[in-house]
């Protein structure tokens, strides 16, 4: 018998077997009950990496379990395949993003069919492909005749080394997601999904999704940001306009002493042309436009700012205060306006520092001199400082001024948010084109359906300078208006690629059809998705997007779930320690540039998939971190050896000819415990890897059930039924995890069936009622001995049988026992003094 067993070709066999049964095919059962399971697809980068393994051997266990626990599986893969990646290669290699992106497909597809995983390839989808971009398109025109996509001039984020417009999600820290170059602020006009119309849906079935995690839905709800509160009117001094600004908190009008607009607001420019105050406001809006967001509302940052002559009348108090701009207030947010109230703004009570303004504390704090600050005060507490309010909760003043204001028609409720709306144009190549057409007679005219796609052009060139590639094509921009006729041009943008994204999942349930976007009777069984499964990076963009694409496609029609997603579960990311240059050790997420990345295809060359797989679901919970260790992959390998040669020994010296077994006739206490070990992993397993995803826990109980399977075999007889049932049960139990290694152990055990077809195992809950069960015997809660007893020991049974015992007759000498902590089955414990 081999000491290891050869996982080359073992892998190779039945990865080929899978490939040409076409194993995981999967077709609609109306009278079945189907489960999706998906993974996110991947950016065709053209290699994998652990990231990737661990999150696809996550849904491969789900899918395996599921299909053996008699559901219809869906369990597809495809390709988020459009991005700037694509278009720069083109530019540095001189190669069209097409074949980039079609070879890193061929290459990663290759890579994950070593992995061997049950994916129905049939339903492929790549984003990239005419004939999924053309519904991506279809789905564009329908937002559009819905009155949900628009077009219209906005400063917006422009990173100048991408050459393109990112939507506010896609700036981190000030900077582009992709490059890490600084954004600025630029003028476009650009087109936006109206995402705001369903910003209340979005917050509200937040509550419905109860297999999602917490801080998932908490991210969702802060991003959408909505508040309650109160657009209030202040006139403006010698002009015929009032400056309207949006508050939570109109209990602290009172202690308003300046009005602050963002620099691009209307009346900046218009109340200062002609006058002293132009030339600085002009130079400070200049200067602006070329901070980023993040720069800009720094909680850190010095406060600067300009009067641009102007003052506002406090609706409250009739009191003049003076209107500045500052970069930290946001035309985008709210009306582009705010009051400043210095006490109880942090922001506010700096720049009234810098330029000398006010400060007029109207909430008492307790503990805090008001008279003396040297930072804002927390208004919560009592009013002061403000007239016929003084006394009054400032909880109680908030709905008292509010229903005032409304009543003089100064003020009213307003709910805001912060959610805005999704600008989708990007100025790249590759990317799904904008089916729009600009004609001079008609204005913006949707593409007939008839003609879509729009196709990519390939008569363009990729220099990395300018605009879009797209303006080089001569084929392209130059077309005929829909509905005129007459000559007219298309949008020459491209998507975000999110939009791509935003509903592949639906594509999946009828991936092939030609004619439609998909067909809705086949949508309606497969979806929602049972289990979604991905990295926490996506909370924000990728799920919500998403969720307002199903909410769009449920109005109009196509399907009936208003969610995508039902479950999900957002895996942990890999790290792996390493040395830096101070010869600190630092656990860190795998990184070239850290030199701590480990090659999937290392650890398969040399153990194996199945040990590079079991390695990743063992080593820690799915949601949880998981930390690369060279130890623990040898572990693995060594546990499938010896379950090799358990099953190998098994076959060749103990079981004999025989394989047909009668159901097993259990006496003897070794039987009992065997048959127990059995039903026990069979109950663990089943709802580790079925519902809690603890798959951790659950090869946990299966290596401790091939131990109890080898301290079995050494008794002097063996209960051949009873030990085939054992390893029969094993193979089945291991399969999700190690699937290669198992459905050849399961066909050496002279199986005609394919071990995924094979039915998971149902636990006898009898067998788990032990005869005799170990106690642990303390003192003062001290471990001093064991003992074992029957089953369901009376107290003063248990109490007089742990007494008896030597080193607890010891223990207790001399001592007086205050009371006894007894917990059946488990536990005695003396408390003494």
């Amino acid at each position: 018998m081999q000491d290891r067993y050869d996982f080359k070709s073992i892998e190779k066999k039945w990865q080929d077997i899978w490939d040409k049964e076409e194993a995981f095919r999967t077709y609609e059962d109306y009278d079945k009950e189907k489960y999706y399971v998906l993974e996110m697809f991947p950016y065709p980068s053209g290699k994998l990496h652990m990231g990737h393994v661990r999150n696809y051997s996550i849904g491969d266990v789900i899918a395996r379990f599921k299909k053996m626990s008699g559901f219809n599986v869906l369990h597809p893969m495809g390709w988020d395949s459009f991005g700037l990646p694509a278009e720069n290669a083109a530019i540095k290699h001189g190669i069209h993003p097409f074949e980039w992106t079609n070879h890193n497909i061929n290459d990663m597809k290759n890579q994950l069919f070593s992995l061997g995983l049950s994916y129905d390839w049939s339903r492929e989808v790549a984003t990239y492909k005419p004939e999924y971009y053309k519904w991506t398109q279809w789905l564009f025109i329908q937002f559009y005749k819905n009155g949900l996509a628009y077009k219209k001039d906005n400063p917006v984020n422009w990173c100048p080394d991408c050459n393109t417009v990112l939507a506010n999600e896609q700036v981190v820290e000030g900077c582009c997601e992709r490059c890490s170059t600084p954004v600025i602020k630029k003028h476009l006009s650009q087109w936006y999904l109206k995402i705001t119309d369903y910003a209340d849906r979005l917050l509200d079935d937040l509550e419905n999704l109860e297999g999602w995690p917490d801080k998932v839905k908490a991210m969702q709800r802060n991003w959408i940001g909505k508040s309650e509160g109160v657009e209030v009117k202040f006139s403006i001094d010698c002009e015929d306009k009032d400056l309207v600004v949006y508050t939570t908190r109109p209990d602290t009008l009172f202690g308003v002493t300046y009005m602050v607009l963002a620099p691009e607001h209307p009346y900046v420019k218009e109340f200062t042309k002609g006058t002293k105050y132009e030339s600085a406001v002009n130079t400070y809006i200049e200067e602006c436009a070329h901070k980023s967001e993040l720069e800009r509302t720094s909680l850190t940052k010095d406060k600067t700012g300009e009067f641009i002559g102007k003052y506002a009348i406090n609706p409250v108090n009739g009191k003049k205060v003076p209107i500045y701009i500052s970069d930290y207030v946001m035309m985008d947010y709210g009306t582009g306006a705010i009051m400043a109230v210095p006490a109880h703004d942090q922001r506010d009570f700096e720049f009234a520092t810098v330029f000398g303004l006010d400060i007029i504390p109207v909430v008492k704090v307790d503990g805090v001199d008001l008279d003396n600050l040297t930072e804002a005060a927390a208004a919560e507490g009592i009013m002061i400082n403000s007239g016929k309010y003084n006394g009054m909760n400032n909880k109680q003043a908030i709905q008292s001024i509010s229903a005032e204001l409304e009543e003089q028609g100064l003020g009213k409720k307003s709910i805001n948010y912060k959610l805005r709306d999704w600008l989708i144009s990007r100025q790249r190549y590759w990317g799904t084109p904008i089916p729009m057409i600009y004609c001079e007679h008609c204005g913006w005219v949707p593409e007939n359906d008839d003609n879509l796609p729009v196709l990519l052009p390939t008569d363009v060139e990729f220099t990395g300078k300018g605009s879009s590639p797209l303006t080089s094509s001569k084929t392209f921009r130059h077309c005929t208006c829909p509905k005129c006729g007459r000559p007219a041009e298309r949008e020459i943008d491209t998507m975000d690629t999110f939009l791509d994204s935003s509903w592949y999942f639906l594509r999946y349930c009828d991936a092939n059809n030609d004619n439609h976007i998909f067909d809705s009777t086949k949508v309606n069984y497969w979806m929602n998705v049972d289990q979604y499964i991905g990295g926490v990076e996506h909370a924000i963009l990728h799920l919500m997007y998403s969720r307002f694409f199903q909410m769009f496609i449920n109005d109009i029609g196509l399907s009936q779930s208003d969610e995508p997603f039902r479950n999900l579960l957002t895996q942990g990311m890999v790290t792996k320690g390493y040395y830096d240059s101070k010869n600190n050790y630092i656990v860190a997420k795998m990184s070239k540039s850290l030199g701590n990345v480990v090659s999937p295809a290392e650890i398969q060359n040399k153990y194996g998939t199945d040990t590079a797989r079991l390695f990743i679901l063992f080593a820690a919970p799915p949601e949880k971190e998981l930390e690369w260790s060279d130890a623990g992959v040898e572990g693995s390998y060594r546990f499938l050896n010896r379950v090799y040669r358990l099953v190998m020994d098994y076959i060749e010296n103990i079981r004999g000819p025989e394989r047909n077994f009668s159901e097993p006739q259990i006496s003897s206490t070794t039987d009992k415990n065997l048959n127990y070990i059995i039903n026990a992993t069979i109950k663990k397993v089943s709802e580790d890897a079925g519902g809690r995803f603890n798959f951790n826990t659950a090869i946990a109980s299966i290596m401790e059930f091939v131990n109890e399977m080898y301290k079995y075999i050494q008794s002097k007889e063996i209960n051949l039924p009873l030990f085939n049932k054992a390893i029969e049960t094993l193979i089945i139990v291991l399969n999700p995890f190690t699937p290669h290694i198992t459905e050849e152990l399961w066909q050496l055990l002279g199986n005609e069936e394919r071990l995924y077809e094979t039915k998971w195992p149902e636990y006898d809950a009898s067998a788990l009622i032990k005869d005799e069960v170990e106690v642990i015997i303390q003192i003062n809660g001290k471990l001093k001995d064991k003992m074992t007893i029957p089953n369901n020991t009376e107290k003063e049974v248990a109490e007089k049988s742990a007494k008896e015992l030597d080193k607890i007759k010891d223990a207790l000498c001399d001592k007086e026992i205050l009371k006894t902590i007894f917990v059946p089955n488990k536990i005695v414990n003396f408390v003494v003094k």
